[in-house]
């Protein structure tokens, strides 16, 4: 059994963006999985005789449960909603579902209202032909939402997607909710799948294929180009595989007898646009850095260019006597006369949640839902700008804007790093 496999064959994970181009390339036995049919149980699969082996009861159960409720759902139509801004993590984990669900005859369209900015996320969907489209909210209106029985949420919980309103007005029942991180708000989903502790839900989605509930096959293409963005989302989530956990590691191991790593490294070495670069040089520039925190506010970007904001804050944490580092800007749309604040956190602090940071310094809104949330090691948040949204052709106007919500989104962080500095004075 493969799993079991001597180390060696592991190696072929490539961690790097540099290929090595003196080690032999390993060759990819064909899969052999028991679990042939959907309607077979997933328990006779290779993949959970080894989930069971490890004592991995949670991962196998809650794969019979999601074949049971794709089994109900058979011929249907669905929505598989995404993040604003999805990256390689839910880009991934939604084609998979959509690979998953096919095998039940369920359609699936992978959707998001925001934009792909980030460089590998652009490389990523163009190399694979990853099947995903935009829908603003503007482009919602103009669907016939009636031909779909069900929509479904992956690596989010409807909190960071302005589609699910306009979905939940429409009566679209949620079918299936699968992420990794904290719980969000109260969702009420026929099947559920939310494991906080698991670094990436590329790992979840790579346990559902281990035991079975798609046999992936290399002389498949779209299985290799699934199986690579998988491995970049798991990649990414976990830093490189350097916050992986075992399970993360052992997805990995099993990915890698699918993916392509030559493709793998063209994702990664996509480079980064000018506009990202000077939203760094930007940051560099703001930056305020007091106990071991940097803190920087970008201002106005394009809606296209919001992945800057989290390279940005991958660059401060870099910085010498700094553990964690905080970007935010407003993120405007022309097009949908929309604006909203977006900040990314990154620490190296091992004892700093950025989950709880970001809830603590931003709370929630009217409804009860956070502003944003984290995992290990990074975080974000998303504040809506409401009635000032928009009307900056005064540029007066536009800066006077700014500056207000960058000294109170300063405040709120300063309350945590520095609560004997607090310019914000409670009663």
């Amino acid at each position: 059994m493969y799993l079991n496999s001597p180390v060696t064959q592991f190696e072929s994970l490539s961690l790097t963006k540099e290929p090595n181009p003196e080690e032999p390339e390993i060759e990819k036995a064909p899969v052999e999985v028991a679990f042939k049919s959907p309607s077979l149980p997933p328990s006779v699969g290779e993949g959970a005789i080894y989930l069971n082996h490890r004592g991995n009861s949670l991962a196998q159960q809650k794969s019979e449960e999601l074949q049971k409720t794709l089994l109900a759902h058979r011929h249907d139509r669905q929505l598989v909603i995404l993040q604003d801004f999805p990256d390689p993590d839910a880009l991934s984990c939604a084609w998979a579902y959509q690979l998953i669900a096919q095998q039940y005859d369920i359609k699936c369209e992978i959707i998001y209202a925001g934009a792909l900015s980030h460089q590998e996320n652009i490389a990523l969907v163009r190399l694979t032909n990853l099947p995903i489209h935009r829908w603003t909210p503007q482009t919602l209106k103009t669907k016939d939402l009636s031909c779909y029985q069900g929509f479904v949420l992956i690596d989010n919980q409807g909190t960071t997607s302005q589609l699910l309103s306009s979905v939940q007005q429409a009566g679209i029942p949620l079918v299936v909710l699968i992420d990794h991180h904290s719980i969000q708000g109260d969702l009420q989903s026929e099947f559920e799948d939310i494991r906080p502790y698991v670094r990436a839900t590329a790992t979840i989605f790579t346990q559902y294929l281990q035991t079975g509930l798609l046999a992936l096959d290399t002389s498949i293409n779209q299985h290799v180009k699934c199986a690579t963005a998988l491995m970049h989302g798991l990649r990414s989530d976990t830093n490189r595989l350097m916050q992986a956990q075992e399970e993360d590691f052992m997805a990995a191991a099993y990915l890698s007898r699918f993916y392509d790593a030559q493709l793998l490294n063209a994702i990664l070495q996509a480079n980064r646009s000018k506009r990202v670069m000077d939203v760094i040089e930007r940051s560099l520039k703001n930056r305020i850095v007091q106990n071991n925190f940097s803190i920087a506010g970008v201002g106005y970007l394009r809606y296209e260019d919001r992945d800057a904001i989290p390279q940005a804050a991958d660059f401060l944490v870099t910085e010498e006597n700094v553990h964690t580092a905080v970007v935010y800007g407003i993120v405007h749309d022309e097009d949908e006369e929309l604006e909203i604040v977006i900040g990314s956190l990154r620490t190296s602090k091992l004892t700093l949640d950025p989950d709880e940071f970001i809830k603590e310094a931003f709370g929630q809104d009217s409804a009860g839902r956070f502003f944003g949330g984290g995992r290990t090691s990074a975080g974000g948040f998303e504040i809506p700008m409401g009635f000032l949204s928009g009307s900056n052709e005064n540029s007066a106007y536009a800066k006077m804007k700014w500056e207000v919500f960058d000294t109170q989104i300063k405040q709120k962080l300063l309350r945590l790093v520095n609560p004997r500095d607090n310019p914000i004075q409670s009663e």
